[in-house]
Protein backbone atom coordinates (compact mmCIF):
# COMPACT_ATOMS: atom_id res chain seq x y z
CA UNK A 1 0.00 0.00 0.00
CA UNK A 2 2.74 2.29 0.87
CA UNK A 3 6.66 2.35 0.97
CA UNK A 4 9.36 4.90 2.67
CA UNK A 5 9.60 6.91 -0.98
CA UNK A 6 5.55 7.36 -0.55
CA UNK A 7 6.44 9.78 2.08
CA UNK A 8 8.97 11.57 0.12
CA UNK A 9 8.84 14.43 -2.86
CA UNK A 10 8.01 18.51 -2.43
CA UNK A 11 5.04 20.78 -3.09
CA UNK A 12 4.50 21.73 -6.92
CA UNK A 13 4.72 25.75 -6.99
CA UNK A 14 1.42 27.95 -8.33
CA UNK A 15 -2.08 27.70 -7.18
CA UNK A 16 -5.16 25.46 -8.19
CA UNK A 17 -7.54 27.37 -10.40
CA UNK A 18 -10.38 25.13 -10.43
CA UNK A 19 -12.82 24.39 -8.11
CA UNK A 20 -14.58 21.84 -5.39
CA UNK A 21 -17.59 19.81 -6.84
CA UNK A 22 -19.77 16.93 -5.84
CA UNK A 23 -18.71 14.38 -3.30
CA UNK A 24 -15.25 16.82 -2.68
CA UNK A 25 -13.85 15.96 -6.04
CA UNK A 26 -11.69 18.78 -7.40
CA UNK A 27 -12.57 19.83 -11.29
CA UNK A 28 -10.51 21.49 -13.53
CA UNK A 29 -12.12 22.24 -16.76
CA UNK A 30 -10.66 22.01 -19.96
CA UNK A 31 -12.63 24.98 -21.00
CA UNK A 32 -14.37 22.57 -24.01
CA UNK A 33 -17.85 22.45 -23.93
CA UNK A 34 -17.72 20.61 -26.89
CA UNK A 35 -15.29 18.15 -25.46
CA UNK A 36 -16.63 14.53 -24.76
CA UNK A 37 -13.98 12.93 -22.93
CA UNK A 38 -12.84 13.55 -19.65
CA UNK A 39 -9.93 12.65 -17.08
CA UNK A 40 -10.01 10.79 -13.81
CA UNK A 41 -6.58 11.65 -11.96
CA UNK A 42 -6.42 9.34 -8.65
CA UNK A 43 -4.27 10.83 -6.34
CA UNK A 44 -1.27 9.23 -4.16
CA UNK A 45 -1.83 9.00 -0.03
CA UNK A 46 -1.47 12.40 0.43
CA UNK A 47 -4.74 12.94 -1.43
CA UNK A 48 -6.38 16.41 -1.94
CA UNK A 49 -4.79 17.98 1.21
CA UNK A 50 -1.79 18.24 -0.75
CA UNK A 51 -2.41 20.76 -3.86
CA UNK A 52 0.19 18.92 -6.23
CA UNK A 53 -2.57 16.90 -8.07
CA UNK A 54 -4.85 19.68 -8.06
CA UNK A 55 -2.22 21.76 -9.95
CA UNK A 56 -1.81 18.40 -11.83
CA UNK A 57 -5.36 17.97 -13.41
CA UNK A 58 -5.49 22.23 -14.17
CA UNK A 59 -2.31 20.98 -16.44
CA UNK A 60 -3.77 17.70 -17.79
CA UNK A 61 -6.97 19.83 -18.52
CA UNK A 62 -5.30 23.00 -20.33
CA UNK A 63 -3.06 20.16 -22.50
CA UNK A 64 -5.81 17.90 -23.05
CA UNK A 65 -8.91 20.76 -23.45
CA UNK A 66 -10.89 18.38 -21.55
CA UNK A 67 -12.68 18.08 -18.33
CA UNK A 68 -10.09 16.37 -15.28
CA UNK A 69 -11.97 15.08 -12.18
CA UNK A 70 -9.87 14.46 -9.39
CA UNK A 71 -12.17 12.51 -6.74
CA UNK A 72 -11.50 12.74 -2.97
CA UNK A 73 -10.94 8.49 -2.37
CA UNK A 74 -10.01 9.45 1.33
CA UNK A 75 -13.21 11.46 2.43
CA UNK A 76 -11.42 14.45 3.62
CA UNK A 77 -8.88 12.10 5.77
CA UNK A 78 -5.83 11.50 3.62
CA UNK A 79 -3.56 8.99 5.29
CA UNK A 80 -0.68 11.30 5.26
CA UNK A 81 0.07 14.93 5.80
CA UNK A 82 2.06 17.36 4.52
CA UNK A 83 3.91 17.97 7.32
CA UNK A 84 5.37 14.15 7.30
CA UNK A 85 6.32 14.78 3.70
CA UNK A 86 8.78 17.71 4.71
CA UNK A 87 10.02 15.57 8.01
CA UNK A 88 12.17 13.61 5.37
CA UNK A 89 14.39 14.00 3.05
CA UNK A 90 13.34 15.39 0.19
CA UNK A 91 15.01 14.05 -3.25
CA UNK A 92 13.67 10.42 -4.30
CA UNK A 93 16.11 7.12 -3.95
CA UNK A 94 18.21 8.71 -1.06
CA UNK A 95 18.90 5.72 1.18
CA UNK A 96 17.29 6.10 4.32
CA UNK A 97 19.89 4.31 6.82
CA UNK A 98 18.89 2.79 10.56
CA UNK A 99 18.50 5.82 12.14
CA UNK A 100 16.50 6.96 8.93
CA UNK A 101 14.34 3.85 9.00
CA UNK A 102 14.00 4.37 12.13
CA UNK A 103 12.44 7.89 12.06
CA UNK A 104 10.19 6.66 9.34
CA UNK A 105 8.63 4.53 11.42
CA UNK A 106 7.94 6.72 14.03
CA UNK A 107 6.39 8.81 11.48
CA UNK A 108 4.48 6.63 9.78
CA UNK A 109 2.94 5.22 12.98
CA UNK A 110 -0.02 7.73 13.00
CA UNK A 111 -1.02 7.06 9.24
CA UNK A 112 -1.53 3.23 9.72
CA UNK A 113 -4.86 3.25 10.83
CA UNK A 114 -6.42 5.84 8.14
CA UNK A 115 -3.95 3.33 5.29
CA UNK A 116 -5.25 -0.07 6.33
CA UNK A 117 -8.84 0.22 8.59
CA UNK A 118 -10.73 3.76 7.44
CA UNK A 119 -9.00 3.69 3.38
CA UNK A 120 -7.83 0.05 3.18
CA UNK A 121 -8.18 -1.34 -0.27
CA UNK A 122 -12.22 -1.97 -0.52
CA UNK A 123 -13.49 1.74 0.74
CA UNK A 124 -11.20 3.58 -1.41
CA UNK A 125 -11.99 1.58 -4.35
CA UNK A 126 -15.83 1.64 -3.53
CA UNK A 127 -15.73 5.54 -2.88
CA UNK A 128 -13.94 5.69 -6.67
CA UNK A 129 -16.70 3.62 -8.84
CA UNK A 130 -19.46 5.25 -6.79
CA UNK A 131 -17.80 8.60 -7.92
CA UNK A 132 -17.59 7.57 -11.23
CA UNK A 133 -20.84 6.46 -11.81
CA UNK A 134 -22.72 9.41 -10.15
CA UNK A 135 -20.39 11.45 -12.72
CA UNK A 136 -21.58 9.49 -15.74
CA UNK A 137 -25.16 10.18 -14.61
CA UNK A 138 -24.35 13.61 -14.88
CA UNK A 139 -22.24 14.47 -17.22
CA UNK A 140 -22.15 11.20 -19.55
CA UNK A 141 -18.79 11.53 -21.58
CA UNK A 142 -17.92 9.37 -24.03
CA UNK A 143 -14.48 7.93 -22.74
CA UNK A 144 -13.20 8.33 -19.40
CA UNK A 145 -9.09 8.17 -18.43
CA UNK A 146 -7.74 7.23 -15.61
CA UNK A 147 -3.89 8.69 -14.39
CA UNK A 148 -3.55 7.33 -10.73
CA UNK A 149 -0.28 8.09 -8.98
CA UNK A 150 1.51 5.81 -6.07
CA UNK A 151 -1.77 4.85 -4.01
CA UNK A 152 -3.90 5.92 -7.07
CA UNK A 153 -2.36 3.81 -9.54
CA UNK A 154 -3.18 0.88 -7.19
CA UNK A 155 -7.14 2.13 -7.19
CA UNK A 156 -6.81 2.44 -11.55
CA UNK A 157 -5.02 -0.75 -11.64
CA UNK A 158 -8.00 -2.62 -9.88
CA UNK A 159 -11.03 -0.42 -10.32
CA UNK A 160 -9.92 -1.35 -14.33
CA UNK A 161 -9.51 -4.81 -13.46
CA UNK A 162 -12.91 -5.49 -12.17
CA UNK A 163 -14.95 -2.96 -14.34
CA UNK A 164 -15.15 -1.47 -17.62
CA UNK A 165 -15.65 2.61 -16.40
CA UNK A 166 -12.07 3.57 -17.84
CA UNK A 167 -11.24 3.67 -21.97
CA UNK A 168 -7.55 4.11 -21.16
CA UNK A 169 -5.44 4.39 -18.01
CA UNK A 170 -1.60 5.72 -17.27
CA UNK A 171 -0.08 3.98 -13.88
CA UNK A 172 2.76 6.37 -12.98
CA UNK A 173 4.95 4.38 -10.52
CA UNK A 174 1.91 2.86 -8.64
CA UNK A 175 1.81 0.37 -6.21
CA UNK A 176 2.36 -3.30 -6.80
CA UNK A 177 -0.66 -4.80 -9.09
CA UNK A 178 -0.83 -8.63 -9.35
CA UNK A 179 -0.71 -10.98 -12.25
CA UNK A 180 -4.61 -11.20 -12.54
CA UNK A 181 -5.66 -7.77 -11.86
CA UNK A 182 -3.24 -6.91 -15.17
CA UNK A 183 -4.50 -9.92 -17.07
CA UNK A 184 -8.03 -8.25 -16.24
CA UNK A 185 -8.12 -5.10 -17.34
CA UNK A 186 -9.21 -4.10 -21.07
CA UNK A 187 -8.15 -0.85 -21.22
CA UNK A 188 -4.91 0.33 -22.98
CA UNK A 189 -2.52 1.21 -20.05
CA UNK A 190 0.54 3.52 -20.22
CA UNK A 191 2.99 3.26 -17.28
CA UNK A 192 5.39 5.45 -16.06
CA UNK A 193 8.41 4.32 -13.92
CA UNK A 194 10.88 5.56 -11.84
CA UNK A 195 14.70 3.67 -12.34
CA UNK A 196 14.49 3.40 -8.37
CA UNK A 197 11.38 2.22 -6.77
CA UNK A 198 10.65 0.13 -3.64
CA UNK A 199 7.06 -0.90 -5.24
CA UNK A 200 8.39 -2.71 -8.07
CA UNK A 201 11.68 -3.60 -8.79
CA UNK A 202 13.32 -4.01 -12.28
CA UNK A 203 12.66 -7.71 -12.28
CA UNK A 204 9.27 -7.06 -11.35
CA UNK A 205 8.65 -4.63 -13.88
CA UNK A 206 10.72 -7.03 -17.01
CA UNK A 207 7.70 -9.57 -15.99
CA UNK A 208 5.02 -7.19 -16.08
CA UNK A 209 6.16 -6.10 -19.87
CA UNK A 210 6.75 -9.93 -20.81
CA UNK A 211 3.48 -10.66 -19.56
CA UNK A 212 1.69 -8.07 -22.01
CA UNK A 213 4.47 -9.33 -24.69
CA UNK A 214 3.32 -12.63 -24.15
CA UNK A 215 -0.30 -11.51 -25.14
CA UNK A 216 0.61 -10.00 -28.34
CA UNK A 217 -1.51 -11.58 -31.46
CA UNK A 218 -3.90 -12.60 -28.90
CA UNK A 219 -7.98 -12.37 -27.94
CA UNK A 220 -6.26 -11.00 -24.32
CA UNK A 221 -3.87 -8.39 -25.65
CA UNK A 222 -4.24 -4.66 -24.96
CA UNK A 223 -2.15 -1.83 -26.06
CA UNK A 224 0.26 -0.62 -23.43
CA UNK A 225 3.51 1.26 -23.17
CA UNK A 226 6.07 1.08 -20.72
CA UNK A 227 8.71 4.00 -19.97
CA UNK A 228 11.29 4.15 -17.64
CA UNK A 229 13.18 7.43 -16.55
CA UNK A 230 16.88 7.57 -15.60
CA UNK A 231 17.58 9.04 -11.94
CA UNK A 232 14.23 9.43 -10.72
CA UNK A 233 12.59 7.14 -7.68
CA UNK A 234 9.10 6.51 -6.66
CA UNK A 235 7.23 9.95 -6.34
CA UNK A 236 8.55 11.53 -9.05
CA UNK A 237 5.43 12.29 -11.18
CA UNK A 238 3.65 13.34 -7.76
CA UNK A 239 5.51 15.20 -5.82
CA UNK A 240 9.23 15.91 -7.60
CA UNK A 241 11.75 18.20 -6.29
CA UNK A 242 12.70 20.73 -9.46
CA UNK A 243 16.08 21.01 -7.20
CA UNK A 244 17.80 18.14 -9.72
CA UNK A 245 17.62 18.26 -13.28
CA UNK A 246 16.68 14.60 -13.78
CA UNK A 247 13.70 14.66 -11.46
CA UNK A 248 12.63 18.01 -13.34
CA UNK A 249 13.30 16.02 -16.87
CA UNK A 250 11.69 12.75 -15.49
CA UNK A 251 8.43 14.25 -14.08
CA UNK A 252 8.28 16.43 -17.60
CA UNK A 253 8.54 13.62 -20.08
CA UNK A 254 5.97 11.69 -17.77
CA UNK A 255 3.68 14.08 -18.12
CA UNK A 256 3.97 14.39 -21.46
CA UNK A 257 3.45 10.80 -21.97
CA UNK A 258 0.12 10.74 -20.23
CA UNK A 259 -1.11 13.14 -22.19
CA UNK A 260 0.59 11.80 -25.32
CA UNK A 261 -1.37 8.14 -24.07
CA UNK A 262 -5.00 9.90 -24.20
CA UNK A 263 -4.56 11.68 -27.09
CA UNK A 264 -3.62 8.21 -28.99
CA UNK A 265 -6.15 5.90 -26.61
CA UNK A 266 -9.19 8.40 -26.58
CA UNK A 267 -8.94 10.67 -28.61
CA UNK A 268 -11.52 13.49 -29.00
CA UNK A 269 -14.65 12.26 -30.78
CA UNK A 270 -15.42 13.81 -33.91
CA UNK A 271 -18.38 16.82 -34.14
Amino acid sequence: MSCPDCFKGSVLEGEPTGVSEFDGAYFASGGNPESKRAIILLTDIFGLKLKNPKILADQFAQYLKCDVWVPDVFAGHPPVTESQMKSLPDRAGVKLGFFGILKLILIALPSIPALFVTNRKSVVDGRTTSFVKKLQEKKKYDHLGAIGYCFGGGIATRVGATTSLFDSIVLVHPSGPTDEQLKAIKAPTAWSQPEDDMGIKPARLEEIEAMYEGRKGKDTFVDYEIKVYKGCAHGFGARPNFAYPDVKEGFEKAFQQAVDWFNKTIPETPQ
